[in-house]
């Protein structure tokens, strides 16, 4: 029987073997730059910080450990946002209680230390993410460490700041308000039958459908996401070929990032109420 931090790691795993997933590397598909056995090595470097958090380490403490073990591979930033997503719902297992209700009380429960754990997360690698509100220079998460005493002075806890970082991030929204959709997939992929790579890639194409992947809209613009959901929705008719639509994306660079991280999380959640592999 696998453990709480394994499940996670495999969800990892399971998330990149997933194909098609348009605009997302996969075992079909990569970037120039950035390949499957980066994602594959950043998963096992994970799984040291994961583990922390299945033992009852802090969010914050647990989360930046999982990215300094994941980013010990040369393509950069490979799970990032699957993995701050991952590492409460980790946390909430742990407590016996992975459901919406049980991620809340683990955000709920989280501190100014932990916010600032998420901070110098941003030192082991680059995130794209969209410029702060005006006001809220000095905290930056681009800043890393540097925004720490902001972060002090303003008393901002892990749980605030995905409040204030959920609406123009879909990851901190999801923690911001239980996982809704993580939960979604979870189900979404135990309600299907067939190997789960397959059932993940459906359950991506469906998310994407569904909802403006927003690390494309801070990449490419509202247009350009608007345009994503669209024809993941067409994909999902029938009127587009998904591997046809997943090739060209990843020509054109548009990568769906936080639908992916979604659907890691949602992978997590099924093999933790018992998902075969």
């Amino acid at each position: 029987m696998r453990s709480t931090a394994e499940n996670a790691q495999l969800a990892l795993l399971l998330e990149v073997s997933s194909t098609p997933k348009p605009g997302n590397v996969d075992r079909a598909r990569e970037y120039p730059d950035l390949r499957f056995e980066h994602f594959v090595a950043g998963a096992v470097g994970a799984r040291e910080g994961l583990a922390r958090a299945a033992d009852g380490g802090p969010v914050g403490e647990s989360f930046r450990a999982a990215i300094a073990g994941m980013s010990a591979q040369s393509g950069g930033n490979t799970q990032f946002g699957a993995i701050l997503l991952v590492t409460p719902l980790v946390r909430a297992a742990a407590a016996g209680d992975l459901s919406p209700a049980g991620v809340e009380h683990v955000l709920a429960e989280t501190t100014v230390a932990d916010a600032a754990e998420f901070y110098r997360a941003f030192e082991h690698v680059d995130v794209a993410v969209e410029d702060p509100p005006e006001g809220m220079e000095d905290l930056d998460v681009r800043r890393g460490s540097d925004a720490v005493p902001a972060v002090r002075e303003r008393g901002l806890t892990f749980a605030g700041l995905m409040d204030r970082s959920a609406p123009t991030d879909g990851v901190a929204a999801e923690l911001a308000s239980g996982c809704p959709r993580t939960f979604e997939v979870a189900d979404h992929i135990e309600a299907e039958s067939g190997p789960v790579t397959d059932r993940a890639a459906a359950a991506y194409l469906d998310a994407l459908a569904t909802d403006v992947d927003t690390f494309v809209r801070a990449q490419h613009g509202p247009e350009t996401a608007e345009e994503v959901r669209r024809r993941a929705g067409a994909a999902l008719a029938g009127e587009e070929d998904p591997a046809a639509l997943a090739s060209e994306f990843v020509e054109r660079g548009i990568n769906p990032g936080t639908t992916a991280d979604i659907v890691a999380g949602g992978l997590f959640v099924a093999l933790e109420r018992g998902l075969e592999v």
